[in-house]
């Protein structure tokens, strides 16, 4: 079809300048040598024709050893658009299986793969796509004893994770080794992005100095995503793991993205090295970094324990509540959203904030069981309880997750 003058596309605008400029300063990662093959040539030669980057920054690209930690939510764009960006060597570190709540954003896994290694179904879709790639897989949870070998076989590492004790990991292991990586996050609507490498710009902890306290931040499980904020912030970090490899243009080396899926709009945070902080020289205990690991425990702080009940002895006790044996309150901690796919019959939901706020009160006189979705919230919710006197408070082991894995399981899940 022939386009009317109206409808006829603008003229062409001239060409920017090469994206080969001054940029961060930063070196490409990798060298460009070899040659393409007739097929590498066809395939990649949408590279190849744009202006300053051509078959010398696509012979980078296949020369690039690039470890994807995480193939889940971040994992699953960044891995397929590596992939199709022609990186030659993508490892995978991943020691999960693929959920079917997993499909809501991880497109890189489909219904087939239920069940399966996500480390294994992100590798057959990825030479699916593109059989010129090497995938290695780690099928292994990254840790304090691998991390440092794990990173040393890779020029650039992509943190796809969703917990702060592996981030600061990552930042750290890297830092070690000189090595740049790429981070992004995601939480509900909103997404962040930046690059980290220490002696060239700011790392993980010039950001967050200091883990957030356990269960101030809720993961992707507890608070959400919007599946689709996967793929644009997954894609800004392949974009500045390109620009990496290649040396082309300029990194967010020093900048945060800060992205707000619900107002479209992106705004930018900028983060410098603090003189004052020590050089990262070695791995710490990150789950005692982050305050996961409990605290020993003092006979004279009984508010330091929480106390739990599995989901059988809640069961027994709600039947006797019923039949007037006993007398206490079940609260659920969680969001309405959460409240409404299930819940246990008889419990009263008191969102965790509302508590921690102020904002519900408890009495204080009365036996109190607490449940969310696994026993993360509720145990942070009973350890508040107990630190402002209620002693009889008392968190439900697994939360309602368990309950209808052992007590109903007709009942719906998430």
């Amino acid at each position: 079809m022939t386009a009317s003058p109206s409808q006829a596309p603008a003229a062409p605008q001239p060409l920017p300048p090469s994206p080969r400029g001054p940029g961060d300063g930063l070196p490409p990662l990798v060298e460009a040598t070899g040659s393409l093959t007739q097929e590498e040539t066809l395939r990649y030669s949408r590279h190849l024709i744009i202006p300053g980057f051509g078959t010398e920054a696509q012979l980078r690209l296949k020369n690039a050893r690039v470890l994807v930690i995480g193939a889940g939510g971040l994992g699953s764009p960044a891995l397929l658009y590596l992939a199709a960006a022609g990186v030659g060597t993508l490892g995978i570190v991943d020691d999960d299986g693929v959920e079917l709540s997993n499909l809501q954003r991880q497109v890189i896994h489909g219904m087939p793969d239920l069940g399966r290694s996500k480390a294994e179904s992100a590798r057959d879709s990825i030479l699916a796509l593109n059989p010129l790639v090497d995938v290695v897989l780690h099928e292994h949870r990254l840790e304090r004893g691998n991390a440092l070998e794990l990173f040393s076989g890779y020029d650039l590492i992509v943190d796809g994770t969703d917990n702060f004790a592996t981030r600061y990991l990552v930042n750290d292991a890297a830092a070690i080794l000189g090595k740049p990586y790429v981070w992004g996050s995601i939480l509900r609507f909103d997404g962040q992005v930046s690059v980290f490498w220490q002696d060239h710009g700011p790392t993980y902890r010039d950001l967050y100095p200091e883990a957030p306290p356990p269960g101030s931040v809720p993961s992707c499980a507890e608070g959400g995503v919007l599946g689709v904020l996967c793929g644009q912030i997954g894609s800004v970090m392949v974009n500045e793991a390109v620009k990496l490899i290649t040396g082309v243009g300029t990194t967010l080396l020093g900048r945060v993205l800060v992205f707000d899926a619900l107002e479209m709009t992106w705004r930018e945070l900028r983060v410098r090295p603090d003189p004052a902080a020590a050089r990262i020289t070695e791995l710490v205990d990150y789950e005692q970094f982050c305050g996961l690991t409990p605290a020993p425990v003092s006979p004279d702080d009984p508010e330091d324990t929480v106390p739990t009940v599995s989901v059988e002895e809640l069961a027994a006790l709600l039947a006797a509540r019923s039949a007037g044996g006993a007398d206490f309150d079940l609260l659920d901690v969680r969001n309405p959203e959460e409240h409404a796919i299930v819940s246990i019959d008889g419990a009263v939901l008191v969102p965790k904030n509302l508590i921690l706020d102020g904002d519900a009160v408890i009495d204080g006189g009365r036996t109190v069981y607490v449940h969310c979705k696994s026993g993360v919230r509720s145990a942070d919710v009973v350890r508040f309880l107990r630190g402002q006197g209620h002693r009889d408070a008392v968190s439900v082991d697994g939360g309602v997750i368990e309950w209808v894995r052992r007590i109903e399981p007709g009942k719906m899940t998430y």
